[in-house]
């Protein structure tokens, strides 16, 4: 049984909250951040640039979140800023947006008092990959029970590196809740330090490292375990997500394809043009240079010589609506 944050995810209703770029760990060779998010201050909500809490909320009215995940970067780097999210998202959406946060270090108490009381539901450990197997008897092994006591659910989630036995101890002691296992992938912050190291690319797969699934035969059959494999974060999760979002932004005249784009025509006509055929309003929008319409209905219209010329535009739901692709119709 996936935790409530997870099975959030896989339906596309996280939304992603980048709050602090910066870490104090950065040994990390498998660190997957590229420049743009690497050792900066400026916060996202999904692909969206925040400068204001407006954008945090609008992003996330924008897919209909049904939570919100808090990354980095370390986020408890940046307590107060990472406070105030949880506070905004909850007084705006209630105490059912399930929350989770992601961090690389240890915090103690009073930042799991803080972050509780700010609205973290459930906190995911990643200790650093060189104390892996020996976490009992450390902080690490403290701060699960402590988080606990503090109201959050205690996790790990980790790269699927190697497998490590350790992490079923602190499973069946009940000092953690679940492990999240994420197939181990190579991205453009973290290709070069990968092959230094001797990891490669498995067979057939643009990100998902040779041996990852390894991991599996050792940690998989724990009922708590969990791995998520690439293909799944890309074609389930990500996909999920635009899905929510077009369907959630969606006018009555955009299609919404199955890998959640919408589909609309474009034509350079006046809006009257439109009305004096007979286009119903709800299937039809008059923008400052163009209109846009149901795309079926331009193709007709051109066809039928109503319309001299227009293109069915696709592009992402996302808040800088990138153009995937553009068909001329003339």
């Amino acid at each position: 049984m996936l935790s409530k944050g997870c099975e959030q995810c896989a339906k596309g209703g996280k939304m992603v909250l980048f709050v602090y770029g910066y870490c104090d760990q950065r040994d990390c060779f498998y660190c997957p951040l590229g420049e743009n998010r690497k050792n900066v201050s400026q916060v996202y909500a999904n692909e969206r640039r925040v400068e204001s809490d407006e954008d945090v909320l609008a992003e996330a009215h924008r897919m209909d979140a049904l939570g919100t995940s808090i990354t980095g970067g370390e986020p408890q780097e940046a307590m107060a800023k990472t406070c105030r999210y949880l506070s905004l998202l909850k007084e705006e959406f209630g105490t059912d947006h399930h929350t989770h946060l992601y961090t690389g270090i240890t915090g103690g108490r009073e930042n799991m008092r803080r972050l509780s009381e700010a609205g973290l539901d459930e906190i995911r450990f990643h200790p650093p990959y060189e104390l892996w197997g020996d976490l009992h008897g450390t902080d690490w092994e403290r701060i699960l029970y402590t988080a606990r006591e503090e109201g959050l659910t205690p996790a790990f989630e980790i790269p699927g590196i190697r497998a490590e036995p350790e992490f079923l101890d602190f499973l069946d002691e009940g000092a953690a809740e679940f492990c999240n296992v994420n197939e181990f992938e190579m991205s453009d912050g973290n290709y070069r330090r990968m092959q230094e190291q001797g990891f490669e690319l498995r067979e057939g797969h643009m990100s998902a490292v040779e041996g990852s699934h390894d991991v599996l035969k050792v940690m998989g059959d724990h009922e708590r375990v969990y791995f998520c494999t690439s293909v799944f974060k890309d074609a389930a999760q990500h996909r999920n997500r635009l899905k929510r979002m077009a369907r959630t932004i969606r006018r009555e005249f955009d299609d919404v394809t199955d890998d959640g784009t919408l589909v609309y025509g474009k034509a350079w006509e006046p809006a009257e043009r439109f009305a004096a055929l007979g286009v119903p309003e709800e299937f039809y929008t008059a923008k400052s240079e163009h209109v846009e319409l149901a795309w079926w209905l331009l193709e007709e219209m051109v066809e039928e010589g109503d319309v001299d010329r227009g293109e069915i535009v696709e592009q992402y739901p996302t808040a800088d609506a990138t153009v995937v692709e553009r068909t001329p119709l003339a």
